[in-house]
């Protein structure tokens, strides 16, 4: 989904920040019908259909709604049947509330969505309803598309981002396979010998993030002096998350160009990363260490990495069960829960093989191994060069 940075004037600014409103109250009215209904009851909550004759009737009745654009309200309301959808599917979460400053966008689709004129080599403009012609950074290629959406972030920048699915990439044809362990430490090792991080803030970013989070604790809600602190805030986390999304875009291409079979664990990285603060009657343990642990999976980007590379690889990804990839050596196949000596360290106590721990765990995923409680596996298939351990310091 190509994504441009949009250049709205304070007027216009103001307009889009109106259409982000109408349509985070019609998610939120629509989310408190659906809250109120439980299993068992006779009759369901209202769908899509019946929600859609509600907001006409209540844009007859209020000059606010009616001032904003039904498109942008009616796709409110087709994301949320969307979501319930998904819901009861398995595929999500249940929908929550949207909250204002944290939730800042809308969907255009259908005609309205085609109005986008190419202005010169390094802008184009797009007409939203309601708001007007608005600029934006031709960064990249413009396709065609039949919907976008237009979102604010939490440092207050502006981005329209045009649903286009991209062609996918070919493969090279040589039959080459290549595993890839995802982990916290190692945002992802491969069957090859690499090891990936995701680059996150400097030094120098991190001491001034941790600055500016004890000046917020300290600083009186509703103050000005707060407001500002938080706008820092996020200017820095939002670096941090685009150079986690541009990490994930260059090795998923890298990876879709390089090899024809990609194989990857099957992980339910929603499950994985619930809470563990359970309820009052039965309260979870450890719960600070999980929360730890759930930041370090979501910073990795474990999910957006598969995403593109199902994207761009269409078909040649693979999903392996996870089981008992990190314990088995990938030479002779035994598995062996003591052999993994540290984090970074795997050393086979029956053959006296050596590599990195999450490469190890990698070779295994891209030779497809299912694990079984007795540690029977499938044949080896050949790396491409032969892993080493790390050097020491």
């Amino acid at each position: 989904m190509p994504r441009f940075h949009l250049a709205p004037t304070p007027v216009q600014e103001a307009a889009l920040l109106d259409q982000c409103a109408h349509a985070r109250y019609i998610w939120n009215l629509a989310l408190e019908q659906w809250s109120m209904w439980s299993a068992g009851r006779r009759t369901y909550p209202p769908r899509y259909v019946q929600q859609a004759r509600q907001l006409t009737e209540a844009r007859a009745a209020g000059d606010w709604l009616r001032s904003g654009s039904q498109t942008v309200q009616q796709q409110a309301l087709r994301n949320f049947d969307q979501a319930v959808t998904n819901f009861f599917g398995g595929t999500h979460r249940r929908p929550t509330w949207r909250k204002a400053g944290i939730h800042e966008g809308f969907r255009i689709v259908g005609p309205q969505a085609q109005r986008v004129e190419k202005l010169n080599r390094k802008w184009a403009r797009v007409l939203i309803p309601k708001v007007g012609w608005i600029k934006f950074r031709l960064s990249k290629p413009l396709a065609d598309a039949k919907s976008y959406r237009v979102a604010r972030d939490r440092s207050g920048r502006w981005h329209i981002a045009f649903a286009v699915v991209p062609d996918p990439i070919p493969g090279p044809g040589t039959g080459e396979v290549v595993g890839v362990d995802r982990g916290v430490t190692v945002s992802a090792a491969l069957s090859t010998g690499d090891v990936l991080r995701v680059p996150t803030l400097t030094t120098g970013e991190k001491r001034r993030l941790r600055k500016l989070q004890q000046r917020l604790a300290r600083s009186q809600k509703g103050s000005n002096r707060r407001a500002k602190i938080k706008a820092a805030i996020s200017r820095l986390k939002a670096r941090e998350v685009d150079r986690r999304k541009d990490w994930v875009e260059q090795t998923s291409t890298r990876l879709a160009r390089e090899f024809d079979v990609i194989r990857v664990e099957d992980l339910r990285i929603v499950q994985m990363t619930r809470s563990a603060k359970g309820t009052v009657d039965d309260p979870g343990k450890r719960v600070r260490q999980k929360s730890g642990l759930n930041r370090a999976i979501l910073a990795n980007g474990w999910g957006q990495l598969v995403q593109r590379l199902e994207d761009k690889a269409a078909g040649r990804v693979e999903k392996i069960p996870a089981a008992y990839t990190s314990q088995t050596c990938s030479r002779c196949g035994i598995r062996d829960r003591e052999a993994r000596e540290s984090q970074a360290v795997f050393r086979c106590r029956t053959c006296s093989y050596s590599a990195n721990a999450d490469v190890n765990a990698a070779v295994n995923i891209a030779a497809g191994r299912a694990v079984n409680a007795r540690g029977a596996t499938a044949v080896l298939v050949a790396e491409k060069r032969e892993p080493q351990l790390p050097t020491s310091a």
